[in-house]
């Protein structure tokens, strides 16, 4: 089937299989931030932005996004306006692998595009769906509320 889709922010077209996944699909383009866990939506390792909001991108076929923009981590990764949550969520201690950060990333974004000053109830809501085999979401979301109470002046 063919589709087009906006990946963080270029246009692209493909023809694939209707039942390749979205996560599939971005891997298969070089967006390797975009983990494959569990493949059941149950991690938040997939997690991309479509549309503006968080997606599990292992449980969506590719073809229930055409002609949509999809986000991934390697658009995060080259803006400057996330780089102190980023650097505060690589940092914030007792991490072994960082396999979770990106999903965890991109929950984020879509949070705080839609709520500027989440409160630490938002944010533990808003990774509800990712997991960190490393750590609890417990410290996660301690320096994500750190970050942003750093950077209030800065929204």
């Amino acid at each position: 089937m063919k589709i087009s889709l906006t990946i963080n922010y270029k246009k692209h077209k493909f023809d694939l299989p209707v039942n390749r996944t979205l996560s599939e699909l971005l891997r298969s383009q070089g967006f390797w931030s975009v983990k494959q866990g569990c493949v059941a939506g149950d991690c938040g390792n997939c997690t991309v932005i479509l549309d503006g909001r968080a997606v599990n991108s292992c449980i969506m076929l590719a073809v229930q996004a055409d002609a949509m923009h999809v986000e991934t981590f390697e658009h995060i990764d080259m803006a400057t306006e996330f780089a102190p949550l980023k650097e505060v969520l690589m940092d914030f201690g007792d991490i072994d692998c960082g396999y979770c950060m990106p999903g965890m990333m991109m929950a984020m974004k879509a949070l705080l595009v839609k709520i500027p000053d989440p409160t630490e109830e938002e944010i533990l809501d808003a990774l509800a769906g990712s997991v960190c085999r490393c750590t609890s979401s417990v410290k996660p979301v301690a320096a994500i509320s750190e970050a942003l109470r750093l950077m209030r002046g800065k929204w």
